[in-house]
């Protein structure tokens, strides 16, 4: 286990885990390109118990294409989306990878929305494809 810390880009809002995660995923949805200003979006799922917030955050809740509803949380000052939760997933907390800033972060295991991959992007040889 690992104690890791995710940030905002100013370091006013902040997420520390005390688990490792329990799913890495990345999702090739045309949402998640907008929210993340590329061309996927990489986030590691996490025990709710295993995570502590600190700092203040705005919220912006988005509409899946299957109905279900994620609430993102993001630092008022800078604009970082530090973590999110997700109807369904009540114990869990997903934080995007990118906000450990941590080149050594676990590998993804899981790619979805890969029909709406860009066809340069190439996913991990062993890496479950999921639609």
């Amino acid at each position: 286990m690992t104690t890791r810390t995710a940030s905002c880009s100013c370091g006013q809002l902040t997420a520390i885990t005390s688990a490792d995660p329990v799913r890495v995923s990345v999702c090739h949805c045309l949402a998640c390109q907008r929210r993340t200003g590329s061309v996927f979006a990489a986030q590691a799922r996490f025990p709710a118990s295993s995570v502590a917030i600190t700092g203040t955050s705005n919220t912006f809740v988005r509409v899946g294409d299957a109905g279900s509803r994620s609430t993102f949380h993001f630092c008022p000052t800078c604009g970082t989306t530090v973590y999110y939760t997700s109807e369904g997933l009540a114990d869990s907390i997903m934080i995007p990878v990118g906000a450990f800033a941590d080149p050594a972060f676990p590998a993804p295991t899981v790619s979805v929305y890969e029909e709406r991959m860009h066809t340069w992007v190439e996913m991990p040889a062993d890496i479950e494809h999921m639609a």
